[in-house]
């Protein structure tokens, strides 16, 4: 019987304790590995760009360079980027929402408790759900920066394609959007492939930011 190797993490984070914390919790599980650390944003930026993770947890406010600008530098200078999930204290800090919009795949409180924490890497390192729906929702309607008219990609749409898009953000996998829309698995990923590349999005999350900034989720 093979195994997949574990989920290779960097942490990011300016005060050692939390860095120190956040590797307690994840070292203790079998299929995480944390394999690097950075007490800045340059120094995040230089790490991954080494270690090639999986997974970055990154905080926001961070000297020389903020958890933002990290993030766009890695995904802008990677071919294969790791999934970069901002670690916050305030969920509904417009930092956050900028990280967002720079390409995280979502955001986790430092309060949130062990369980939390393992499962929200987990979630973004194997499957395609969207991290914590409701929040990532709740941040968009909140600090959306709305276009005075829908961009062009709303019209280029397809029925089936918005319905979709929809669903994503409501947080529901292909497979449960599969299965609610009574269509195949390669079906959506078809759908979902076409709506990132109408939107010019990354993935999920960068979709919802998107459709919320469109007014597409109030449109109907």
């Amino acid at each position: 019987m093979t195994t997949s190797p574990p989920v290779r993490i960097v942490l990011a984070d300016d005060e050692r304790m939390v860095r120190s914390a956040l590797r307690a919790i994840l070292s203790a599980e079998p299929d995480l590995e944390v394999v690097g650390e950075a007490a800045s944003g340059a120094e995040a930026v230089s790490v991954v760009r080494g270690l090639r993770p999986d997974v970055v947890l990154m905080d926001v406010r961070m000297p020389e360079i903020d958890g933002i600008r990290a993030t766009e530098q890695i995904l802008a200078t990677l071919d294969d980027p790791p999934r970069i999930v901002v670690v916050t204290t305030f969920e509904n800090d417009s930092y956050v929402y900028d990280a967002l919009r720079a390409g995280a795949a979502g955001f986790l409180l430092k309060r949130s408790d062990a369980d939390a924490l393992v499962q929200a890497v987990r979630l973004v390192s194997h499957t395609d759900t969207l991290l914590f729906p409701s929040a990532v929702r709740a941040l968009a309607a909140e600090h959306a920066r709305a276009y005075r008219t829908p961009p062009p990609w709303v019209a280029r749409l397809t029925g089936r394609e918005s319905d979709v898009l929809r669903l994503m953000a409501q947080g529901l996998t292909n497979a449960e959007i599969a299965r609610r829309m009574e269509v195949g698995p390669a079906t959506v990923k078809s759908h979902v492939a076409a709506v990132l590349a109408k939107t010019g999005t990354r993935d999920r999350t960068q979709a919802v930011i998107a459709a919320y900034e469109a007014g597409f989720m109030n449109a109907r």
